[in-house]
């Protein structure tokens, strides 16, 4: 996997995106811009273009560091109940909060999504039986409890509809002044490549971490902020995108081995491509409608964890 084709994908596919909409903007318009023209593509196409990109780096590096330390590679924010739980503490800040902050929001969002993440992990430690599937089978049951007692209670107070806008990921309504949120978590992607070596040897288990000086319970619990903020800032800014953290980090590793470190840049890229690609699919399927990327995400990204989870099976026998 050559990084300059990476890079050279995202530029094209950035370019591209701008001009896709339901104003037609040509690439010839940009000589002559009028002011109307000119204030879509800064107010609209430009913020959703940065928010795609960075939802794809952010979520496509949480999907690495959680399969690093739980040793598992078919473990992320979409099959160790993280989104579901991030979206049950939207739920509650929409219940105990009036204030409509997306601050606010993000802030239960984050709380919850640890809290979740952490419950997984313990549960992890309590499995004795540590089959490859078995565990983020768990992992999406975990999920579907928490997604279920959000649903429940949704319906109690009447915050169904809210809730649904949370459930689908959507970059239609993102714009200038609504966005801006998601910039958190890029200092934290920074940080998880401070860390890389060191979730690396966390990676191998807690009596080699010891064995080199290592304290592994501080790196792990890193590891997992890093993850819950950077899922709560996604969360709230653009809603749940199944499946990105998942597929990504695997698809480097296929072609890349285990490095994280070496393997975070090249994440970090494909995950932006990849995300751009289904955003640019979303917009021209129905065109001028477009379809939420959550379900363009949701449905590629099922087909190849089915074909991961087939091409593991035939390498085991």
């Amino acid at each position: 996997m050559k990084k300059r084709y990476l890079v050279l994908a995202l530029i094209v596919l950035s370019f591209v995106s701008v001009f896709i909409g339901v104003k037609d903007i040509s690439p010839l318009d940009l000589f002559h811009l009028t002011n109307d023209k000119t204030q879509i593509i800064l107010i609209s196409r430009i913020p959703r273009l940065l928010s795609i990109i960075i939802a794809g780096i952010s979520m496509s590096i949480c999907g690495l560091i959680m399969q690093q330390l739980s040793r598992n590679k078919f473990v992320s924010p979409t099959t160790a109940g993280t989104l579901d739980s991030t979206k049950l503490g939207i739920l509650v800040s929409l219940m105990l909060f009036t204030s409509e902050s997306p601050l606010l929001k993000m802030a239960v969002a984050f709380i919850f999504a640890l809290c979740g993440t952490f419950l997984f992990m313990k549960i992890l430690e309590k499995i004795k039986f540590k089959d490859t599937i078995f565990i983020p089978l768990v992992g999406i049951m975990f999920g579907n409890i928490i997604s279920s007692i959000a649903t429940f209670f949704a319906y109690k107070h009447d915050l169904i509809q809210n809730m649904s806008s949370w459930l689908q990921g959507d970059f239609s309504m993102i714009m200038e002044g609504r966005y801006e949120l998601i910039y958190i978590s890029m200092p934290l992607v920074l940080l998880a490549y401070f860390f890389a070596n060191k979730f690396t040897i966390a990676g191998m288990g807690e009596d080699f971490s010891k064995n080199l000086g290592m304290n592994y319970k501080r790196i792990v619990n890193i590891g997992l902020v890093i993850v819950a903020l950077v899922t709560a800032s996604v969360v709230v800014t653009v809603g749940t995108i199944p499946f990105l953290g998942l597929i990504i980090p695997n698809i480097v590793s296929i072609y890349s081995g285990d490095n994280l470190k070496k393997n975070l840049s090249y994440t970090a890229l494909l995950g932006a491509v990849f995300l751009l690609c289904c955003d640019i699919l979303s917009r021209l399927i129905i065109y001028p409608y477009e379809i939420p990327i959550s379900l363009t995400v949701g449905v590629i990204g099922s087909g190849i964890f089915i074909y991961l989870l087939m091409r593991r099976k035939a390498y085991e026998l």
